[in-house]
């Protein structure tokens, strides 16, 4: 018995010791190159066996049983190149950013696309750069960001959007705006309802090659918008985001007069002059413009200083009355009043403050992920009443339930609310803020004040404030009688509120090696309720008893996809094949209803009105799109690829004998660093490749092919009248597109490419006038060929990379030139000519001029020539011989005798683009980024307001520029002479054709990601805290100027104003 338990034990301790041969025990720590902290969360995987591990919170790892066969690691961690390495038993693993990939790999049509391999043109804008933008738009952070796009926007209010351009313009009359793809499926609500901090990327596609699979919805480009998904780590990320900071006006202000005495002054020389202009000697002139400075014959209603007795404002030499005193109490029906003006500006604007909160919670493994959010923001615009209230949540999530089968999903989710502003952008409107704060002279009480200088209150308990219409002290305010939007925007409510939920799901099947079945399905649904209250006390609707808005609107819509793709190797040949059907329905209704005559001001519902303003309407459009596609995909060796796509599509929108178009691209690739022959060792990446390629664009408007009417009370009868006039034959306009360029990595250090593209639109639309005698206003019809070119640049410069110090710069330069290239003769209205006698054949456009081998925005303006030797506006005129011909020029002080000249000038600038540095230092980084844009020409409608004399009206602002105008000793100056009747010292010419020209400080982000071996010690991952700083600083030819607010349209300081918002806050990450 004691022999056989000593010889099994000799067999264990034997068999021990060959299992302990058998295998060893690695350790090991995982850093990143970037900053040298640990990677938490990395795999580990033993190659060819299913022996791993995950990195923990010090990138540390143990293998304890790592067979002794096994030679190699694979390390990998999202966002990080994966490494092998040989084993050995104790390891340092230092892992590169995914940025220095060559096959990075990007969210294309469709699916997804190494970059090295991609034929067309796409830029992605990933999580990095997203997150230096403090944005609620997540398209806004596109800003300088990628070639070829530009953003305007005249609305700065929280919760705007801005018009994305990218590579020109397709259309004249129909929309220029890119199809906006979220996780795969065509997206139509409102983009704020998309939380940024849930986006992983934005791809943004720019040529056929890239978009032709979109179809007719494509056309003027695609941006990919692709949601956060978990890590591939095994272990669940926890984040949290906190931000506060507070927003103000980014746009500097116009230089105007902003001294009460030095406006009186002005106003006083415009008035001296007409009278000295009527014959009056400068005695009788003096007096004539004294009497009248405060009355309705051109004066300016009020008077604001005390003056003593027998005593005028402004003296004979022009200068304001030195023993003048600012404030003057005046006795109105047995009540005294203090008149005194206010800075409008700071009455009618605020410090906004901005909070925003994000917290996320994702995991995965090889079956399953899931990713979680939950996301407030609060932002307060810049005047009262602007504001707006997020609420988000999101949820994504995908299984693997089969090898052949995996399923997934994806729902967002918006509360939203805000206020906003009436008449924006209207200047002459009574209800627009900016209009009075940007417009109104220094000289008006915002306030009405009881002689010790406090604010009267009214029988409401209302702090009054001075409408211009005899509420103050009798006083009537010449410029925008009663009105006064500040208090009215206390009182009034213009609010919207509702719920957004959107959301995908989709089956990939995959019954044999290469071939995957997909279904995917995806919807977007929007509810939102508007309420418009507009008080019973004050301003326009004080006559109704106030009056009570409410409107429902929905919007909701839905797509359908079926894919099949196979992919097939034969040696060196790669095949790639997709086939697919697509399905899109839109629906949008409204319904609406108004009353006036309000009980009392706190109830805001229709029932608490009395008064049916007979305002109840209901509507509803539909639309949808349907189309089925198919693209082959050719790579040989990794080397040379090649794609070509082919969709068939049909649009509701046109009819029925013109819904369907054939759409198609094709292109090429060529990796030169990958042939056999090339051995420049400083060039890791050299691609070749062009496209060409044609879309359809029907994002012109519904029911143009058929004549509408509108339904008429007509005496309490049934009745039609003419809306607009169809034209059946009405067709897409199709966009031909060709790209050529190159892609490049060198020295490891510098990435970039450069890009030529031309993009022709056909059968043009355009909007053709009629008489009104016919009953309808115009029609629309397919009219000729335009053609955008340019080149783009995009360069990326790693000028250090160490351990504790990194440095790099990005810029980005694109050119565009857009010409019309054909007109039908058929239908060419006009000649028209240069300065120079340069004929043009065309369409007026309003301010523009529609020419072959012009923009589609060449301005089309009177021409300036300076003044006379007398002071007075010059204009020029053509001179023509008795048969109508021109024989040349001369000048005029008539503006309306004055001819129209095609300019030759364009509001599209020649170069735009950005550029940026970002510099880490230890645990500091900085970043900063700038936009730009050179040439081009706007017009500058307020800086011409500003200008001008009074004439009509008085009590606007006047530009200080208006100092160097004409005087008998001020001959040298093209300012006409300041003088009150004169219609045509601000008339519309090419004297306020402005620069275009801006340079604008993005962003600026400054942080510190305290030491892991700090956080850790609290189970802390990282822990970041940051200042951030949007739209910080901005540069144009004039202050008060931003040619970024449209190029179809004048500038105009009346809209809300750009926001600067600067914020700190602090991530964490678990």
């Amino acid at each position: 018995m004691k022999r056989k338990l000593m010889l099994l034990l000799a067999c264990l301790f034997v068999g021990i010791g060959l299992v302990t041969a058998q295998t060893q025990k690695v350790t090991g720590v995982v850093i990143s190159e970037e900053d040298g902290q640990p990677v938490i969360g990395a795999s580990v995987l033993v190659k060819g066996t299913q022996v791993g591990a995950i990195t923990g919170v010090d990138g540390d790892f143990t293998l304890p049983n790592v067979p002794s066969s096994a030679k190699t690691l694979v390390i990998s961690y999202i966002g990080m190149q994966t490494q092998e390495v040989a084993i050995k038993p104790s390891l340092k693993v230092v892992m590169k950013s995914d940025t220095e990939m060559l096959d990075e790999v990007m969210v294309v049509a469709f699916g997804t696309a190494k970059k090295s391999a991609f034929t067309g043109s796409a830029k992605v804008v990933g999580t990095e750069k997203l997150e230096q933008s403090q944005v609620t738009n997540v398209t806004d952070a596109l800003a300088g960001a990628v070639p070829g796009v530009t953003l305007t926007s005249n609305d700065g209010a929280p919760g705007s959007k801005s018009s994305i351009k990218i590579r020109g313009f397709s259309s004249i009359n129909a929309k220029n705006d890119p199809l906006i793809i979220v996780d795969g499926a065509p997206y139509s609500g409102d983009i704020n309802n998309i939380n940024p901090n849930d986006v992983e990327s934005m791809t943004v596609l720019k040529d056929a090659a890239s978009n032709a699979l979109y179809g007719a919805r494509g056309a003027n480009g695609v941006i990919i918008i692709t949601t956060k998904r978990a890590n591939m780590s095994g272990e669940a990320k926890v984040t949290f985001d906190a931000k506060w900071g507070a927003n103000t006006r980014a746009l500097q202000k116009y230089e105007v007069i902003d001294n009460p005495g030095m406006y009186y002054e002005m106003h006083y020389r415009a008035m001296n002059n007409y009278y000295k202009s009527t014959g009056m000697n400068d005695q009788a002139a003096w007096l004539e413009a004294n009497k009248n400075l405060f009355g309705s014959n051109g004066g300016l209603g009020y008077n604001v200083y005390t003056v003593p007795d027998g005593q005028f404002l402004i003296g004979q030499n022009g200068k304001l009355n030195p023993n003048a005193t600012l404030g003057r109490v005046v006795n109105y029906k047995g009540r005294d009043y203090l008149l005194t003006p206010d800075d409008w500006e700071d009455v009618g604007m605020r410090t906004g403050l901005r909070q925003e909160y994000n917290f996320s919670v994702s995991a995965a493994n090889e079956k399953s992920s899931f990713y979680v959010s939950l996301g407030y923001l609060g932002n307060e615009g810049i005047t009262e009443g602007s504001d707006l209230k997020r609420l988000t949540g999101r949820l994504k999530a995908d299984y693997q339930a089969k090898k052949w089968l995996k399923i997934g999903g994806n729902m967002g989710y918006a509360r939203f609310d805000s206020n906003s502003l009436s008449n924006n952008g209207t200047s002459s409107s009574t209800g627009n803020i900016w209009a009075f704060v940007t417009q109104m002279a220094p000289i008006y009480p915002a306030y009405v004040r009881n002689a010790d200088g406090s604010i009267m209150v009214d029988n409401n308990g209302i702090g009054m404030m001075d409408y211009g219409s005899g509420i103050n002290a009798g006083m009537q305010r010449p410029f925008i009688a009663d009105a006064n939007p500040i208090l009215d925007n206390k009182l009034n409510t213009r609010n919207s509120e509702g719920n957004a939920i959107n959301g995908n799901a989709f089956v990939d099947i995959t019954p044999i090696e290469g071939l995957k079945v997909t279904f995917n399905g995806a919807f977007n649904l929007d509810e939102t309720r508007h309420s418009y209250v507009y008080n019973p006390y004050y301003g326009q609707f004080d006559s109704t008893g106030g009056t009570v808005s409410k409107y429902h609107t929905r919007t909701y819509d839905y797509n359908l996809q079926q894919l099949v793709s196979y992919a097939r190797s034969f040696g060196d040949n790669n095949f790639d094949i997709l086939l697919g059907h697509e399905y899109y329905d839109y629906r949008y209704y409204e319904l609406g209803a108004s009353k006036s005559q309000m009980f009392s001001q706190g109830n805001k519902e229709l029932d608490g009105a009395i008064i049916d303003g007979q305002g109840a309407s209901s509507y509803k459009e539909r639309r949808n799109n349907e189309g089925f596609f198919g693209r082959l995909q050719y790579n040989y060796d990794e080397r040379i690829f090649g794609s070509a796509s082919l969709r068939r599509d049909a649009s509701s929108r046109f009819h029925p004998d013109h819904r369907w178009g054939t759409f198609w691209s094709v292109g090429g690739a060529w990796l030169i660093n990958k042939e056999s022959w090339f051995d420049a060792s400083w060039v890791q990446e050299l691609k070749l490749k062009a496209s060409i390629g044609s879309q359809g664009n029907d994002n012109i408007g519904d029911f143009l092919y058929t004549d509408r009417f509108n339904i008429i009370n007509s005496n309490n009868s049934l009745g039609t009248s003419f809306k607009s006039k169809g034209t059946k034959d009405i067709t897409w306009e199709t966009n031909t597109n060709f790209n050529i360029g190159a892609e490049f990595q060198l020295w490891n250090r510098v990435t970039g490419s450069i890009e030529y593209y031309r993009r022709k639109t056909s059968d043009m639309l355009f909007s053709f006038t009629v008489a009104p005698s016919l009953g309808y206003a115009s029609y629309m019809d397919n009219v000729g060929n335009m053609v955008n070119s340019g080149v783009e640049m995009d360069f990326n410069v790693n000028i250090f990379d160490t351990r504790n110090f990194t440095w790099d710069v990005n810029v980005n330069i694109s050119t565009l030139k857009n010409r019309i290239t054909m007109l039908d003769p058929d239908k060419l209205i006009t000649t028209e000519y240069t300065a120079d006698g340069k004929g043009y054949k065309g369409y007026s456009n309003g301010s523009f001029f529609i020419g072959e081998d012009l923009s589609m925005f060449t301005w089309r303006l009177k021409e300036y020539a300076g003044v006379n030797e007398k002071g007075e506006s010059l204009f020029y005129k053509n001179v023509k011989d008795e048969a109508g011909n021109i024989t040349g020029r001369e000048t005029t002080t008539n503006h309306a005798q004055a001819d129209y000249y095609i300019t030759e000038e364009s509001s599209i600038p020649k170069v735009y683009g950005g550029f940026g540095t970002k510099l880490k230092v230890y645990g500091v980084d900085f970043g900063i980024n700038f936009t730009y844009q050179i040439g081009g020409k706007q017009y500058d409608g307020t800086y011409a307001y500003f200008m001008s004399s009074p004439y009509g009206t008085a009590g606007y602002n006047y530009h200080k520029d208006l100092l160097n105008s004409w005087t008998p000793e001020n001959t040298n100056t093209n300012i006409p002479r300041f003088q009150m009747n004169d219609q045509y010292s601000g008339a519309m010419s090419t004297r306020f054709l402005t620069n275009a020209s801006f340079l604008n400080i993005q962003n600026i982000n400054v942080g510190y990601t305290l030491p892991s071996k700090w956080t850790r010690k609290l189970a802390i991952n990282s822990l970041r805290v940051y200042m951030s700083a949007e739209n910080v600083f901005y540069w144009s030819k004039r202050k008060g100027f931003d040619p970024r607010q449209s190029y179809d349209e004048t500038t105009n300081a009346t809209f809300y104003s750009p926001m600067r918002t600067i914020s700190g806050g602090v991530s964490f990450e678990f």
